[in-house]
């Protein structure tokens, strides 16, 4: 069962801000969520209701699962360091 794949307007625009070799590493990663949305080293996050995130090395993607829909919803990509501020607001 495929998930579609959809971005917030503020994750599309992270996501085209960084490095194509970005970009790329991080697609591959985006689009085998459409397979499995909960794929190994997902992490629900803690006070934040249906909000996951996995790694790509330094960068974080962070999404939600609408199962009605069969949808994942690209919230936030970014630096480790930074793509959590704000993210309850």
């Amino acid at each position: 069962m495929a998930y579609r794949i959809e971005f917030a307007p503020k994750a599309d625009r992270q996501f085209k801000a960084l490095e194509r070799s970005l970009q790329v590493r991080l697609g591959r990663r985006i689009d085998s969520l459409a397979e499995n949305p909960y794929p190994q080293g997902v992490k629900k996050l803690g006070g934040e209701e249906d909000l996951y995130r996995v790694r790509v090395g330094d960068y974080r993607i962070v999404y939600q699962v609408r199962q009605k829909r069969l949808l994942v919803l690209i919230v936030r990509i970014g630096h480790r360091s930074e793509v959590y501020r704000g993210l309850s607001g």
